[in-house]
């Protein structure tokens, strides 16, 4: 389990996501964390939005690179998680990648 005080917005982990029901995606898989670092200082959950390597372009699925390979990080399918599920830091993306994903968010949540 990682530790609360050590998980910052804009981080990757590798996340346990099930069990899961419907097409909501399951699996354990990198998700970037998108919760502000006041938060994550505070409580044993995050909210953290999967990556993927998939390479269709749907809304709000922002494309980016980790770790040298393209993907996306699939921001309509949000997730608060419990520490519990962290199950290691994978590293972190480029700071321009993280603002771009919040001002995405930006505009799903703000007419």
């Amino acid at each position: 389990m990682v530790k609360a005080d050590t998980v910052r917005r804009g981080e990757v982990y590798l996340v346990n996501l099930n069990p899961m029901q419907g097409s909501a995606i399951r699996k354990t898989r990198p998700c970037v964390v998108v919760s502000p670092d006041e938060l994550n200082a505070h409580l044993r959950t995050f909210i953290v939005a999967p990556m993927t390597t998939g390479q269709h372009a749907y809304p709000f699925r922002m494309a980016c690179r980790f770790q040298g390979r393209p993907g996306h990080i699939v921001l309509d399918q949000i997730r608060t998680v419990d520490r519990e599920r962290l199950v290691r830091r994978l590293g972190r993306l480029a700071p321009a990648a993280i603002q771009s994903a919040l001002l995405v968010l930006q505009e799903m949540f703000i007419p």
